[in-house]
């Protein structure tokens, strides 16, 4: 069992792999072969089962009752494969994310943001996405002509069919099996925040729009370069060799952390208003946005005017 750090004193994952998971009262029973943990199901707000996880309907019962978030993954997050409900009963973030996305100049801010955190010298708020685009590919090549220098691999270019994955030479399936590494983790945090994988805003078009828009922040910081490194040495199982690699990577470098507070940055502009487990739900309203909900409006003059 492995307990991440707490996130803003409130966003707390709790990742766990070879266990089983029941419920005592209002605990969460953790067993595994060094012991029992019993742990207040409402000092958690995200579970992250690994593998070789087992869970009780008794102890879902609880996790659900208590508002807490369930998400399944591979090691350490390196593959994302389902999830139950996102760690906030509130909507802030994906409407936030909705509404950025869904008008030009918001878009565009997004997006420059996006770009910020890759050029965190640099001012790129006066750039147009084609030079937005062009720097960034400019980067990447950098990146990748570096890591080849360095690791004396020949490189040719980004060449993979998604359909087959042994066509790729060492460093392009290395690059794949990384990149996964990334997806997994972005698409866990993304829907354990409650937002939408699918709104992208620099991808667009796919159901994991987003999540590819998150995992390219990190790229050529951590995947990019492990993959030169691991394709460099003779390897039986390459693709295993480097999700291992990365899966380590992301956990010293506090990555999960990371997207948390980079997500929360490209989509709150602080406006991380309790975003804790208090249900609140409001009426839409065409002039006011939103009002009091479990109201009875029936006695308002104005009301079917």
């Amino acid at each position: 069992m492995q307990a991440l750090p707490q996130i803003e004193d409130r966003l707390t994952f709790l990742y766990l792999e070879h266990c089983q998971i029941n419920r005592e009262d209002s605990a969460i029973l953790i067993r595994d072969d060094r012991g029992t943990t019993r742990v207040p199901a409402a000092a958690i707000t995200v579970l992250l089962l690994g593998p070789g996880t087992t869970v009780t309907h008794r102890a879902v019962e609880l996790i659900g009752d208590a508002g807490v978030g369930i998400v399944w993954v591979g090691e350490h997050g390196v593959r994302f494969y389902a999830s139950g409900r996102p760690l906030t009963h509130r909507a802030h973030l994906l409407m936030k994310q909705a509404k950025l996305v869904s008008n030009q100049r918001t878009h565009l801010a997004v997006v420059r943001k996006m770009y910020q955190l890759r050029f965190p010298n640099e001012d790129v708020s006066g750039l147009t996405t084609q030079q937005l685009r062009g720097r960034e590919g400019s980067r990447v090549r950098k990146t990748y002509r570096a890591a080849a220098e360095k690791w004396k691999i020949p490189w040719n270019g980004r060449e993979f069919d998604p359909d087959n994955f042994s066509s790729g030479d060492p460093v392009n399936q290395a690059l794949s099996a990384g990149h996964a590494c990334l997806y997994g983790l972005a698409h866990a945090v993304i829907v354990a925040l409650g937002c939408a994988p699918g709104l992208g805003f620099i991808h667009v078009g796919h159901e994991r729009s987003f999540v590819y828009d998150i995992a390219d922040l990190y790229k050529a910081e951590i995947t990019i370069p492990i993959a030169f490194e691991m394709a460099a040495q003779t390897l039986g199982d390459l693709s295993g060799a480097v999700r291992h690699r990365v899966r380590d990577e992301m956990a010293s470098t506090h990555l999960l952390e990371r997207m948390v507070k980079d997500i929360r940055f490209l989509l709150s502009d602080d406006e991380w208003a309790d975003e804790g487990t208090t249900d609140v739900t409001y009426l839409w309203d065409a002039q006011k946005g939103a009002v009091a909900n479990g109201r009875n409006y029936g006695n308002e003059k104005d009301e079917f005017k």
